[in-house]
């Protein structure tokens, strides 16, 4: 009953931010885009993005194509007009004891491998080993690839990890690849980035969210990016390799889970009137033509 009052009070807060929204919009008004990443990296994964999509709030989806809760994931966002949907380019598997490889297979691209076919778990292993060029586009293609073929209308791309453009050369190909299939690109539409509320302790991540919001320059575009997850057995096993990655990671991803769905969130970008955009609604109004490589690059 709780949940039940909690999500009712949730949408009628979301029609009144609506409301204010459409009459604003244009009048120096702050944009936020959230961009939410790993969709389809497990089920806990794709149990919060399913959560986060019944709020009905606008955001950006960027999905795993590599990885094997994938299906689930095209599925669960097929259809979803609030969601943008894009491909996380993905060319390292840094979970210990759950890996993945390459969408086109071990033999294909030999270069973007371990022994076992996985993908190097860090980007320093994996420009360690010397990748091919040729190599990197054929899999970044097969993933979106991959993704139109299954049904889901994908509007941009960005970079696990920032691996896809840790090089010249690479960031050439993310950007070559985005032009063929007319896709936009994460951080090339002017967005103010940072990494959301990351590094905040769980139980900090609603007020650490809330203070961001209450801090935004009516005059530009703000892209937060989340890890949201549930707390359960699954995402509790999952130990990252990176020198960067937190520890009780389950706890983190369900908190920020948490911090998008509040109510006092939504009240928040209401209160400062901040509007809510995502990567469709940022490329029918700036458009493609217009987007400019950003002078550092971050995943």
């Amino acid at each position: 009953m709780q949940r039940l009052q909690i999500g009712i009070v949730f949408l009628s807060i979301l029609v009144l931010f609506g409301c204010q929204a459409e009459e604003e919009m244009g009048a120096g008004q702050p944009q936020l885009l959230i961009r939410c990443d790993d969709i389809g990296m497990n089920h806990s994964v794709n149990i919060a993005a399913e959560r986060l999509s019944q709020t009905g709030i606008p955001f950006s989806a960027s999905v795993m194509v590599a990885c094997p809760w994938f299906e689930e994931a095209a599925n669960l966002l097929e259809g979803k007009e609030h969601i943008s949907v894009g491909v996380h380019l993905t060319l390292n598997s840094e979970w210990q004891n759950y890996r993945w490889g390459p969408v086109l297979g071990q033999i294909a691209v030999p270069s973007l491998v371990d022994e076992n076919g996985y993908f190097w778990s860090t980007t320093i292993q994996f420009l360690k080993n010397e990748p091919r060029a040729k190599e990197v586009r054929r899999e970044l293609k097969a993933q979106i690839d991959k993704a139109l073929c299954s049904g889901l209308q994908v509007d941009y791309v960005d970079y696990h990890m920032g691996t896809a453009v840790s090089t010249q050369e690479f960031r050439d190909i993310v950007e070559g690849l985005a032009k063929e299939y007319n896709l936009g690109i994460a951080r090339y539409f002017g967005e103010t980035y940072g990494t959301g509320i990351y590094a905040a302790d769980p139980g900090a991540k609603l007020d650490s969210l809330i203070t961001l919001v209450e801090h935004f320059d009516p005059n530009k575009t703000y892209l937060q990016v989340f890890h949201i997850g549930t707390d359960n057995p699954e995402m509790q096993a999952l130990i990252d390799y990176n020198p960067h990655g937190l520890a009780n990671m389950a706890a983190h991803r369900q908190a920020e889970l948490d911090a998008l769905i509040a109510p006092n969130f939504v009240m928040a970008l209401e209160r400062n009137g901040v509007r809510l955009v995502n990567y469709r609604s940022l490329i029918e109004e700036i458009g493609l033509g217009k987007m400019e490589r950003p002078e550092d690059l971050h995943y």
